[in-house]
């Protein structure tokens, strides 16, 4: 497990009489969590005060399959240690509506929750409201949640643009939290640790007053003093709510590994399909992938075989042959089978490795989970697999439209009378003297 730091604090801010946020900064288990209760006359305090305690002990449950996972990472580890993180967050769901049920005072309270969890050199992120979780990493900030609320909801549909969200009424109108219900959709997200790597976890009395342009700088800040910086400029800005903030700093050294995974993802965001996905989704796109490694001459897929695996090549070189013939080279950075995600159809072509290979494949069955938990990613990818196969019908056409024209002139020349010559005195000559 890489070496890890950790910073914590909560405010009451400048215009509120009670702080209705929790926080739990856990090195030792590699737990971080931040809640933003609501509910009034105390309740909000008890419903985060529950989801930590609650989160923490569900996943403590958990920790042999959590060191299961640090020790030997997979695709379908990480499917696992995802539903144990929304397990727990569901756990404090129902432990905070019990309480209400038995509480008339407290009837409707409810909590946000952001939760990261890191088990070996990976870290889970468990979320439902509008607290978030930023990601710097490599002098770049990432938000690696979506906000659940009426706002964002608008803003994808296109019913608002973002310069409309700072006046709109019902910007802090949310749509999902801990404890008004029995239970509650969870959004999680399984991502690396890289060296160097900074997570912050903080409730909207913060990042309400952070805009997106600004965030590098300020994430870039003396870690050490991170936390209260944020705070106070929070402060400064107005503070008219409870302002909390975790960060977590990844201190290990494996800078051979920092470069495989940066590099896979700019990768990915190179590729049609992946071109509208933000990094957020581009890290699901890789949590679904399964590492392949292929020795020289070992067939990768074979034409006429049915497949349902998009494979994209990281490191070496392939050959694309189709009955036995070269067509193609394709070498980091390349991609082949995506149309065996759509149609299961067989393979078009053979394609063999001609040096040792490193890549990843995405099946169908994976995808389409995460499509169906993801429905902008799904629209997004829906998308790029039409504006593909648009440029493919257009190729194809122009390249039938040019096959047309020399045919047509193939056969104009073939039906063109031979021209007749004569004898000298006027008469025609034999065709075998033509």
């Amino acid at each position: 497990m890489p070496a890890i730091r950790s910073w914590g604090r909560t405010d009451v801010g400048r215009k509120r009489k009670h702080n209705e946020d929790s926080f739990l900064k856990d090195d030792g288990f590699g737990l971080y969590v931040v809640a933003d209760g609501m509910g009034g006359h105390a309740a909000g305090e008890v419903a985060s005060t529950q989801a930590v305690k609650s989160i923490r002990e569900s996943l403590l449950e958990g920790k042999p399959l959590i060191e299961s996972f640090a020790r030997a990472p997979t695709v379908e580890a990480d499917e696992q240690i995802a539903a144990l993180m929304e397990r727990a967050i569901l756990r404090a769901c129902a432990d905070i509506y019990a309480l209400a049920v038995a509480d008339l005072g407290k009837r409707g309270m409810g909590t946000t929750v952001v939760a990261l969890l890191v088990a070996g050199k990976k870290a889970v992120v468990g979320h439902v409201g509008d607290s978030r979780v930023y990601l710097f990493r490599n002098g770049r900030a990432h938000q690696l949640t979506e906000d659940h609320t009426i706002i964002q909801e608008q803003l994808k549909r296109g019913l608002i643009t973002k310069d409309e969200i700072a006046t709109a009424e019902n910007r802090n109108v949310i749509t999902r939290a801990v404890g008004i219900q029995p239970s509650v959709p969870v959004d999680t997200l399984v991502t690396d640790l890289l060296p160097g790597d900074l997570y912050l976890l903080c409730s909207d009395g913060l990042h309400g007053y952070l805009k997106d342009e600004e965030l590098p700088q300020l994430l870039g800040q003396e870690r050490e003093k991170l936390t209260d910086a944020l705070i106070d400029l929070a402060l400064q800005r107005g503070g008219k709510d409870n302002i909390t903030a975790v960060s977590v700093s990844v201190e290990a050294d494996r800078g051979e590994e920092t470069t495989d995974v940066e590099g896979r993802t700019e990768i990915l965001r190179r590729i049609p399909l992946f071109q509208h996905m933000t990094y957020k989704e581009l890290l699901a796109i890789l949590g679904i992938a399964h590492g392949r490694l292929f020795e020289k001459d070992q067939p990768i897929i074979r034409e006429g075989e049915q497949g349902d695996e998009l494979f994209v090549l990281f490191r070496g070189q392939v050959d694309v042959l189709k009955n036995g013939l070269q067509i193609a080279q394709l070498k980091a950075g390349g991609h082949f089978g995506e149309m065996g995600l759509v149609d299961l159809g067989p393979r078009s072509a053979t394609v063999v490795a001609t040096e040792e290979t490193s890549a990843v494949s995405i099946d169908r069955e994976s995808l389409l989970k995460l499509m169906r938990r993801d429905s902008l990613l799904a629209v997004k990818l829906l998308w790029s697999f039409v504006q593909v196969l648009s440029e493919r019908l257009r190729n194809t056409n122009e390249a039938l439209t040019g096959l047309k024209a020399e045919l047509d002139s193939a056969r104009a020349k073939a039906t063109d009378p031979m021209p007749v010559s004569s004898t000298p005195d006027g008469e025609p000559s034999p065709p075998f003297e033509q």
